[in-house]
């Protein structure tokens, strides 16, 4: 069985253009540490939109601490719109 992310959030306007290098920072880092490639997306009309995708994950329960730990250690809440949250979000394929 696989396991698909789908996390989306909202980037705060002011920051998105510090908030791209970061979010490839931690694309790497979870290619790193887990082997999965994720995938940045922008909603289209909606561009403060974001979401990281990452399909194909055997151990969803890895995947997420590692996941997490490395968006905290990146302090990637920092860039979002004050009051807002990353939804992860995981499918079965």
């Amino acid at each position: 069985m696989a396991f698909n992310f789908y996390i989306y959030y909202r980037v705060d306007p002011q920051k998105a253009s510090t908030c791209e290098p970061l979010i490839r920072q931690l694309l790497g880092a979870v290619r790193e540490a887990t082997g999965v490639h994720g995938r940045l997306l922008r909603k289209h009309g909606e561009p403060n939109l974001w979401m990281e995708v990452y399909e194909g994950v055997a151990d969803e329960a890895k995947f997420e601490w590692e996941l997490a730990e490395i968006a905290g250690g990146l302090k990637v809440q920092d860039q979002l719109q004050p009051g807002t949250t990353r939804h992860v979000e995981c499918f079965v394929q």
